[in-house]
């Protein structure tokens, strides 16, 4: 069976998979084809290629790219504090579990983007709205993660800890929050995405600057070629995040054992020993000791 190729291997086939999607994109719009879908409303990668050059060479593009990164790092960043804090409380305490934790389930399932209206209502600007709801979005799965990393946490670590004398907060910041940081970073890279799709649904809602503001706008201005610049710049933004929040997770825990897999390779089993054939005159396993058994 071949081997899977190496890196510089597998960065090609990225490149080519990338490029064959283009190449298909570029086909079925050039050709007008409608079977089914219609992709003669489409906009060719060339018309979308242009308009995107365009858009560079002019400054509303770069505002309304920062004003993005601004609200989701600032939303993002309160979701992670707030979150990884709610989460280990109702974790470890029965307490906060009773106090908070009937309200969070209800709140839970609402989705964020059905809170702009209460967003308007309650902060003086959009600007803070749009942080409000960007920080809800993400708040939920890093809460979720976390609560059940920490819960999944073997209690003999814990009894370590205490056999050593060490106290309450010894415990939290070397056991609790090391164990579970695996989880926690699997609910950051959750809410990371959940926050751009919330992010760009209020910008689109209440915004006035944005990516999600612009998108909408050139679609009101049967734009299309700048609609589709819009989708692409929020894919790139959201895989750009959340491969950092992912290289940030396996940098802060390269303590835990890595396992690499490569399709293709084949596990050694286990060679399997056949049994001793048991003669007349010789022991069983019960006539011999334990410390000789294999």
């Amino acid at each position: 069976m071949p081997r899977y190729p190496r890196r510089a291997g597998r960065y090609a086939l990225r490149v080519a998979s990338l490029a064959a999607a283009l190449g298909t994109w570029q086909l079925l719009t050039s050709l007008d084809v409608n079977l089914w879908l219609r992709f003669s409303q489409f906009p060719t990668v060339t018309d979308v290629a242009h308009a995107f050059t365009a858009r560079l060479s002019g400054p509303d593009y770069w505002t309304d790219l920062a004003d993005s990164l601004t609200r989701i790092l600032t939303g993002f960043l309160l979701a992670a504090v707030l979150g990884v804090a709610t989460g280990v409380l109702v974790a470890r305490s029965r307490l906060a579990e009773d106090l908070l934790g009937p309200v969070l389930e209800v709140i839970r399932p609402v989705p964020a983007i059905a809170l702009v209206p209460v967003a308007i209502l309650l902060f003086p600007s959009n600007e803070q709205g749009i942080v409000f709801i960007t920080c809800t979005a993400a708040f939920f799965p890093v809460l979720v993660s976390t609560r059940h990393a920490v819960r999944a946490l073997s209690p003999v670590w814990e009894e370590a800890v205490l056999t050593m004398g060490g106290g309450r907060w010894r415990i939290l910041a070397s056991v609790v929050l090391p164990g579970a940081l695996p989880g926690i970073f699997g609910g950051l890279s959750v809410g990371i995405g959940v926050s751009w799709i919330c992010v760009i649904s209020a910008e689109m809602i209440s915004g006035q600057y944005g990516v999600g503001y612009r998108t909408w706008q050139d679609y009101t201005v049967v734009d299309y070629p700048g609609v589709f610049v819009g989708m692409v710049t929020i894919g790139v933004l959201g895989w750009l995040t959340s491969t950092a929040v992912e290289l940030l997770g396996r940098r802060l825990t390269h303590w835990l054992p890595r396992t690499s897999y490569a399709p293709g390779t084949r596990v050694p089993r286990a060679r399997a020993v056949a049994p001793t054939p048991v003669t007349a005159g010789s022991k069983t396993e019960e006539e011999v000791p334990h410390d000789q058994l294999v």
